[in-house]
C-alpha cells in the first residue's frame, strides 16, 4: 500500500509532554464496530467490558538504555574523543547488545567507547541504519547495574527534542506491572492502567493476563519506504506463556473476547495464534507488520494511544477498524484536542 495514505496533519501542541494525573484521568475515544465513535475516560473501561472477557497486557519493563560515550582514540586521555549516543535495544549476550548509535559513521569494529568513568564498550560490528553491535567490558547483573546507574530513560524523540528526561520520567514511563526487563520504550497503552484500574476490572469478572515483548527502538524509526511493502520491521523478543497460551484457549472455547493493551501485546498475540485464533506457545523473535488486509485471529477489542502519521503503528490500527474510519477518529481526536503519542490519550477499539 503507499504509505502516504497513512499521512495526516497534527498540530505540534496535541503532542503529550506529560501523562494524565492520575494515570486513568486520560481521555478515551472509543470507535465502535462500525465506526460510532464515543468520547470517554480510561476509568470507564470497565464498563465497555463483559464478563467473561479478558484483558492481556505487556508486562516488559523499560530499561534506562540511552547511553552517552566517547569514542576513545588510541594514545588520548580519557575523556576525549567524539560524543556518541547508544541506545541500545536487544541485547544478544550479558555482554553484547545492539544499539542505534549517533553519529555512526563515526564508528568502525574495533573502536572503544567509553560511558562514564566505570564502564567501556568495544564496537564489534557496523551495520545499517546506524545500528552497532557492541561488547560491554562487563557482564549480567553487573553490567546492569551499569546500565541503571550512567544510561536515560529512552523518551521518544518528539518529547526528548522538547525536553530532557528528569525524575519524573523514571515512574511515568513505566507501566504498573512492568515486571521484565528490556525495552527500550514502554508499551504507552498500559502507562494508563493504575491498581485501583485492574482491581475494578478483575471485580466486573474480567480476567487479566500478560504477555512479554520487549520494545526495540525500531518503533522510532520512521517508514522511508514509499510503500508498504518495502518495509523491514526490526525484530523483538516475545514470550507467551504455556499457562497463559492456555487460559487464553479456554476463553477462545467458551467465546470470551480478548482485549489486547497496546499493539505490542497485540502483535505477541497474533505472533502465537493459529488460523483457528487458537494460541501456541511462544518464545523468540517477532517482526509481523500488519497493515490494511490482515485478517486478525487473536483479539476482538484494542486499546491504545493515538500514532505517529505513516507510522507502523498507525498502519496497524487502520488494519484493526478500517482506514477511512480512523482517519475519521484521529481527526475527530485532533478537533477535540485529545492529547496525542506516549504520554498522551487512548482510543479503545472493537474490531
Amino acid at each position: 500500500m503507499d504509505v502516504s495514505l497513512f499521512d495526516f496533519d497534527l498540530p505540534e501542541e496535541r503532542i503529550a509532554l506529560r501523562p494524565a494525573c492520575p494515570r486513568d484521568a486520560a481521555r478515551m475515544l472509543v470507535v465502535h464496530t462500525g465506526g460510532r465513535l464515543e468520547h470517554a475516560r480510561i476509568q470507564d473501561l470497565p464498563r465497555f467490558l463483559e464478563r467473561g472477557d479478558t484483558l492481556v497486557l505487556n508486562d516488559t519493563k523499560v530499561i534506562p538504555a540511552r547511553m552517552h560515550a566517547r569514542r576513545q582514540p588510541r594514545g588520548e586521555a580519557v575523556g576525549g574523543g567524539a560524543k556518541i549516543e547508544l541506545m541500545l535495544h536487544k541485547r544478544l549476550a550479558p555482554d553484547r547488545f545492539l544499539a542505534f548509535a549517533r553519529p555512526a559513521k563515526k564508528l568502525a569494529p574495533h573502536d572503544l567507547l567509553r560511558v562514564g568513568e566505570t564502564l567501556s564498550a568495544r564496537v564489534i560490528s557496523r551495520r545499517d541504519g546506524g545500528e552497532v553491535e557492541v561488547k560491554f567490558d562487563s557482564a549480567g547483573t553487573v553490567l546492569d547495574r551499569a546500565i541503571a546507574r550512567l544510561g536515560e530513560v529512552p523518551l521518544p524523540p518528539y518529547i526528548a527534542g522538547k525536553r530532557k528526561p528528569d525524575v519524573r520520567d523514571a515512574a511515568d514511563y513505566q507501566t504498573a506491572f512492568a515486571t521484565h526487563e528490556g525495552s527500550v520504550a514502554a508499551p504507552t497503552a498500559g502507562l494508563h492502567f493504575t491498581p485501583e484500574l485492574l482491581r475494578s476490572i478483575e471485580a466486573r469478572g474480567i480476567a487479566v493476563q500478560s504477555v512479554t515483548l520487549h520494545v526495540g527502538a525500531g518503533t522510532f524509526l520512521p517508514v522511508t519506504a514509499t510503500d508498504t511493502a518495502h518495509h523491514r520491521m526490526h525484530s523483538e523478543t516475545a514470550t507467551l506463556s504455556p499457562e497463559t497460551a492456555e487460559r487464553l484457549n479456554t476463553v477462545r472455547m467458551q467465546d470470551g473476547r480478548i482485549a489486547a493493551v497496546g499493539t505490542t501485546s497485540l502483535r505477541t498475540l497474533e505472533t502465537c495464534a493459529d488460523e483457528s485464533g487458537m494460541f501456541t506457545p511462544f518464545s523468540g523473535e517477532t517482526a509481523i507488520f500488519i497493515t490494511p488486509g490482515y485478517r486478525f485471529r487473536s483479539a476482538e477489542v484494542l486499546l491504545t494511544n493515538f500514532h505517529l502519521p505513516r507510522s507502523t503503528l498507525f498502519m496497524l490500527v487502520c488494519a484493526f477498524s478500517g482506514l477511512e474510519t480512523m482517519k475519521r477518529a484521529y481527526a475527530e481526536a485532533i478537533r477535540e484536542k485529545y492529547r496525542f503519542y506516549s504520554y498522551g490519550d487512548a482510543c479503545l477499539l472493537f474490531r
